[in-house]
């Protein structure tokens, strides 16, 4: 799961996967999916066998999601498996899109390989390594993580003509970092009308998301900065269906790609359908309260920084109680950075 994790922010639609082969406690290969197009996991940590000079044959091969039998991007799994002559492969989770769902351990089974299924712990944590994936597969609908900074009052927002930031640099920098792992993020359009945006991730290298605008009149300026940047990434304008033709025309001719959608589900299986598997979802109180008040949302990341803003917000009106199925707290420089999972797939 470690190795997995090197391919995070540059395999998706892909999982991320991970695997090591043993043989006597001892490892002789290892890998992990670097790059979407590249070297599943299984056939990386093959190559790094020859490297090494070992023999896989025999061998016990470990790998955090099941091996696939079908040809996309790289042939399939199971063939190189089953080629090096591997005794064993255990398995830390399932594969739950349609194309895979148990095929590849069938396979090997049949081809004479001994598999298992790792449980407790282990298959928990690789389970949660590849939400985005799961879900994506199981629903053709993204991850949603809502982002949200606020203050020890709870207020969202600061004052007009004050500094837009609550959160502190470190976190800044999280975000940034956030941004570059998600396939799209998204705002409302009294976010990019308010603070006119770039929503790209300015980190060196880093792959850009896809950027959402959720605008349902198409008043998106065509002078923005999210126009102005189509070179670093596309902008995608989630409209209703009543939104004016004079106004969603000039988008498109812009270069903005353009969604309409009735409502917020079916815009996000717009989306899933673009191959977003993750949706960040930043700024706009009225964009949030949406999606929470919809249940769309997976996971929660908020930042409490030390400061006291004064004045109220209106919070959500819904009076139901939707309790996390898992929270945790860190701290980033000055700010408690609260995670809560309120769904797993």
């Amino acid at each position: 799961m470690q190795l997995a994790e090197g391919g995070r922010g540059r395999v998706s639609p892909n999982p991320l996967v991970g695997a090591v082969v043993v043989r006597d406690g001892e490892v002789i290969g290892e890998g992990f999916h670097a790059k979407l197009g590249g070297l599943h996991a299984e056939r990386a940590c093959l190559e790094d066998c020859r490297s090494r000079g070992e023999d896989p044959a025999g061998a016990t091969m470990y790998v955090t999601l099941e091996p696939c039998a079908h040809q996309g991007r790289q042939p399939p799994c199971v063939e190189a498996i089953l080629e090096a002559g591997v005794g064993r492969v255990v398995t830390a989770s399932d594969d739950p899109s349609e194309k895979a769902a148990g095929r590849g351990p069938g396979i090997l089974r049949d081809g004479g390989v001994e598999v298992a299924f790792a449980t407790g712990a282990e298959a928990t944590a690789a389970r949660r390594l590849n939400q985005p994936f799961r879900k994506h597969a199981r629903t053709g609908l993204p991850l949603v993580v809502l982002k949200m900074a606020m203050s020890l009052d709870g207020q969202t927002a600061t004052a007009p003509g004050d500094s837009p930031w609550i959160s502190g640099p470190e976190s800044r920098d999280l975000v940034h970092r956030w941004r570059s792992e998600h396939d799209a993020i998204a705002i409302g359009i009294g976010t990019a009308l308010a603070d006119d945006p770039l929503l790209t991730a300015r980190i060196d290298g880093a792959r850009q998301p896809k950027r959402v605008v959720f605008d349902s009149q198409a008043r998106l300026p065509l002078e923005s900065q999210l126009l102005a940047t189509l070179d670093q990434a596309p902008v995608l304008v989630v409209t209703a269906p009543d939104a004016p033709a004079d106004r969603t025309t000039p988008l498109k001719e812009a270069g903005a790609e353009i969604i309409c959608a009735s409502d917020l589900e079916l815009a996000l299986r717009e989306l899933g359908r673009r191959e977003v598997t993750s949706l960040f979802l930043e700024g706009g109180q009225t964009l949030a309260s949406s999606f929470l008040s919809s249940g769309l949302i997976d996971e929660f990341r908020t930042f409490i920084a030390p400061m006291l803003l004064g004045g109220s917000e209106k919070g959500s009106e819904s009076g139901a109680r939707v309790v996390a199925l898992e929270s945790t707290t860190e701290r980033v420089g000055d700010d408690i950075l609260v995670r809560a999972r309120f769904k797993e797939w």
